[in-house]
C-alpha cells in the first residue's frame, strides 16, 4: 500500500498539488549531502583500520565500522521508508536471544545484508549527486522556460485574442494559436518537470528497498533460524532449571527424611526386647517431629506439582469475578488462632468499605494470600503484629497487602526473593519448615492471574508484600505460565 503512495503521486493529474511531490524532491536533494557524509565517513574508517591492522589497533576500528555503517542503514531505511513511502523489508529477524554480543557480530558479518547495506552506502554518493543535480537543475530550467513561456504567451495571447475579434484575418488566429500553444506548454513543462522527479523517486527507493531490505525468502529463512536458535536457548534454560531443580530438591529432602529416619529409628529400638521402653513425653515428642517433617514434605511436593504444572502449561485457573473481602477473611479466621499460639504474633485485617470485585481464581488468590500470611508470622518474632489490607490502588486495581513487623528482608535480596528455593536466612527457615518455594509460587499464581506483586522491606523494621489484582471489566493481561479459563 506505500509503494503505491509513490506510483499513484505519478499518475494524478494533480501532482503539483500533491504533498508527496514535495517529500520526493526533498528527499532528492537530501541525498547527495548524506550520500557525501557516508562516503567520507565509511572510506576514512574502513581506511584506518585496514592500515593499522599491523598493530592490532584496526581490529577493533573495523570492528566498530561494521556496526557502524550497519546503523547507517538503518537510519536511511527509516528515512527511505518515511520519505518516499516505500515498503521495505527488515534488514534482519533478530538476533536469537542469549547469543552474546560477539557471536551476535560474527552472524552478522556473514550476513549478505552486511555488505548489500555497505554497497548502498557506497553508492549512495553518486546516486546522491546525480539526484541532487537532476533535483535542483531541472526544476530551475523548467521554471525559467515556463516563466518566459508564461510572460510571452499570457502577454500576448489576450492581445492577439482582441485583435481577432476585431479584424478576423489568418495571420491574427495563427499568432493566437502559437501565443496559446506557448503558454499551456510552459505550464505542461512544469508538469512534466514533477512526473520525472516523481520517477527517479521512485527507482532511488526500489533501490533501496532492494539493497536495504532483506528477500522474503530470506527474511523466512533468517525469521526460522532466529526461532530455531531461541527454542534451542529456551530448551537449553529448561535443562539448566531441571538440573537446578534437581540438586535443590535433593538438597532440601535430605533434612527431612534424615530427621523421620532418626527418629523412627528410635522408637524402633525402643520397641525392642529388654530394652526400657521411652515415657510418653518423649515418645509423643518423637511422633510430633517425624509427622512435623513428614507435613514439610508433603508441602514440598505440592509446590513442585504447581511449579511443574506452571512450566507445563496445565495449571488451569478458572478467572471469574471474585469478592476480595471473603478470601481476607478466610485467611485471617484460619490464621488468626495458629499465629496467637504458635508464635505469639497478632494478626489484624482491614478492609476499604464498598470495594469492587475483582478478576482472578478464587481458590488460588486464597492460596497466595495465604502463603503471604504464613511467611509474614514465620519472620516475625513474639509479640509482633501482622496486618492484611484491601483498598482501592487505582482506577483499575484493588491493592492486597500483607504487612509484617518482623526481622525485614536486606536492600540486596529484594531483587532474589521471587526465585525458587531462595531464602534470605536458611537457618531460620529450616527450622520454621520453608523451603524457598513459597513466594516463587505466589509471584507465578498473581502473574498467570494479570496481577503484579512487588515488596518493599528495611531490615529490622519488617516487611510490605502489595499484591495488585485487576477489577472486573479492566483489561486482561495474557499470561504465558498458565491456561486461563
Amino acid at each position: 500500500m506505500a509503494q503505491q503512495s509513490v506510483m499513484s503521486t505519478q499518475m494524478t493529474g494533480n501532482v503539483v498539488l500533491n504533498k508527496q511531490s514535495y517529500k520526493n524532491i526533498l528527499y532528492l536533494l537530501l541525498s547527495f549531502f548524506l550520500g557525501v557524509g557516508y562516503f567520507v565517513m565509511l572510506l576514512t574508517g574502513i581506511v584506518l583500520g585496514i592500515g593499522t591492522l599491523v598493530i592490532w589497533i584496526g581490529v577493533p576500528i573495523l570492528f566498530g565500522m561494521v556496526l557502524f555503517w550497519w546503523q547507517l542503514a538503518a537510519f536511511e531505511r527509516l528515512l527511505a521508508i518515511k520519505m518516499l513511502g516505500v515498503p521495505i523489508a527488515p534488514m534482519s529477524a533478530g538476533a536469537p536471544r542469549g547469543a552474546g554480543f560477539w557471536r551476535g557480530f560474527q552472524e552478522r558479518l556473514g550476513n549478505e545484508m552486511t555488505w548489500k547495506t555497505l554497497a548502498y552506502l557506497f553508492i549512495k554518493f553518486p546516486l546522491g549527486l546525480f539526484c541532487f543535480v537532476f533535483a535542483l537543475v531541472l526544476p530551475i530550467l523548467s521554471f525559467a522556460l515556463g516563466l518566459v513561456g508564461l510572460i510571452l504567451g499570457g502577454l500576448s495571447a489576450p492581445f492577439y485574442a482582441l485583435i481577432v475579434s476585431i479584424v478576423d484575418t489568418q495571420r491574427s488566429r495563427q499568432r493566437l494559436q502559437r501565443y496559446l500553444t506557448l503558454a499551456l506548454s510552459a505550464f505542461g513543462l512544469n508538469i512534466v518537470t514533477f512526473y520525472l522527479l516523481n520517477g527517479l523517486a521512485y527507482l532511488h527507493g526500489q533501490i533501496a528497498r532492494g539493497l536495504l531490505g532483506m528477500s522474503d525468502t530470506a527474511l523466512r529463512l533468517e525469521t526460522a533460524k532466529v526461532q530455531a536458535a531461541q527454542a534451542r536457548a529456551e530448551a537449553e534454560q529448561a535443562e539448566q532449571r531441571r538440573r537446578e531443580l534437581v540438586v535443590n530438591v535433593s538438597h532440601e529432602l535430605r533434612a527431612p527424611v534424615a530427621s523421620i529416619s532418626g527418629h523412627l529409628e528410635s522408637l524402633l529400638l525402643s520397641t525392642d526386647e529388654g530394652t526400657k521402653v521411652p515415657e510418653a513425653a518423649q515418645l509423643h515428642n518423637y511422633l510430633n517431629v517425624a509427622y512435623q517433617e513428614a507435613r514439610r514434605l508433603g508441602t514440598l511436593v505440592d509446590d513442585l506439582l504447581s511449579l511443574a504444572r506452571m512450566e507445563s502449561h496445565e495449571l488451569r485457573l478458572q478467572v471469574r469475578d471474585v469478592a476480595v473481602h471473603e478470601v481476607v477473611e478466610e485467611v485471617y479466621q484460619t490464621l488468626m488462632p495458629l499465629a496467637q499460639r504458635d508464635r505469639q504474633v497478632t494478626l489484624v485485617r482491614g478492609v476499604q468499605p464498598n470495594l469492587s470485585l475483582v478478576r482472578a481464581d478464587r481458590q488460588r488468590l486464597g492460596q497466595v494470600l495465604t502463603n503471604l500470611v504464613r511467611n509474614a508470622i514465620t519472620s516475625t518474632p513474639a509479640g509482633g503484629i501482622v496486618s492484611i489490607s484491601l483498598e482501592q490502588a487505582d482506577a483499575g486495581h484493588l491493592s492486597l497487602v500483607v504487612e509484617d513487623s518482623g526481622v525485614g528482608i536486606p536492600a540486596d535480596e529484594l531483587q532474589k526473593i521471587f526465585d525458587r528455593f531462595y531464602r534470605t536466612d536458611t537457618s531460620r527457615s529450616r527450622k520454621t519448615g520453608g523451603f524457598g518455594l513459597g513466594l516463587a509460587i505466589v509471584h507465578e499464581l498473581v502473574t498467570a492471574m494479570g496481577g503484579s506483586i512487588s515488596v518493599t522491606s528495611a531490615v529490622g523494621q519488617g516487611s510490605r508484600f502489595c499484591v495488585l489484582l485487576r477489577k472486573s471489566g479492566a483489561t486482561p493481561a495474557v499470561s504465558k505460565n498458565a491456561d486461563v479459563w
